[in-house]
């Protein structure tokens, strides 16, 4: 069965930007550490120098892509997490498994990632088009949602607030 880390998505009126960002950072570390240590994401931190000179785009635009990408992100892990747990209970029928739903939104995800060079992103969204195994992918999806969060924090918050006022509508 799959296991959520205790990890809070849902910013509380009492939970701020910064908490959010710490709890982030130690669930990064948790994962980076652990389960997905393999994958070397532990200690990354995004350099938007590296996207601007490559794409020729002024500071500014590309730190306006990557707070689109983050938004992106945080409402994309709904759906995967929908996925998986559509994935689970086709599993735990002895159905045959269906990943398309889920690669084919890691595979959007990923164009972006690598467009904007955010490598801790592109890897965990590689991992995700490619796996099998239901509990390192969530893994992989819990990584992702601290790894979008610490990238910008504020953009983050604001998005999880929204989901949280859209879903209580």
């Amino acid at each position: 069965m799959l296991k959520k880390l205790k990890f809070f998505l849902k910013p509380s009126d009492r939970q701020s930007v910064d908490q959010l960002l710490h709890e982030a950072k130690r669930v990064c570390t948790l994962l980076g550490r652990g389960v997905l240590r393999d994958l070397e994401i532990d200690g990354y931190r995004y350099d938007i120098s590296i996207a601007v000179r490559e794409l020729g785009l002024d500071t500014e635009l590309v730190s306006q892509l990557v707070d689109d990408y983050v938004a992106q992100v945080i409402k994309a892990i709904v759906q995967f997490e929908s996925y998986l747990a559509a994935l689970q209970d086709s599993q735990d029928n002895h159905d045959n498994l269906d990943y398309t739903p889920l690669r084919e939104l890691a595979h959007k995800n990923l164009g972006v990632a690598r467009n904007l060079r955010i490598k801790d992103a592109e890897i965990l969204l590689y991992e995700l088009m490619k796996k099998d195994n239901l509990d390192y992918l969530l893994a992989c999806l819990e990584a992702l949602k601290v790894c979008a969060i610490k990238l910008s924090p504020k953009c983050a918050y604001d998005t999880l607030k929204l989901i949280e006022v859209k879903s209580s509508l």
